[in-house]
């Protein structure tokens, strides 16, 4: 076990192995959340802003989860009613 404890300490140490999956992980969050605005599915926002699986998730959602919203839009349109900003007569 302390092999191993030494061996990830040893790889996350250094940033040349780090950096492609950081970079791998931004883009296709930023992809995934830019989608989902796009679209107004909140919950699916919200879920991909919080978890982080190596893209695996945000890959998911480009190109077959969007599909699916998972409230239809009541969440969003409750918070669009409920903050919105009164009209001036």
């Amino acid at each position: 076990m302390e092999n191993i404890n030494q061996q990830l300490f040893q790889f996350l140490s250094r940033p040349e192995l780090i950096l492609p999956f950081i970079i791998w992980s931004i883009f296709w969050k930023g992809w995934a959340l830019w989608k989902s605005a796009t679209k107004r599915q909140l919950l699916w926002f919200i879920v991909l802003l919080l978890f982080n699986s190596l893209a695996l998730l945000e890959i998911a959602y480009i190109f077959f989860l969007n599909k699916w919203d998972l409230d239809n839009g009541k969440i969003l349109a409750f918070l669009e009613k409920r903050f919105a900003k009164p009209k001036k007569s």
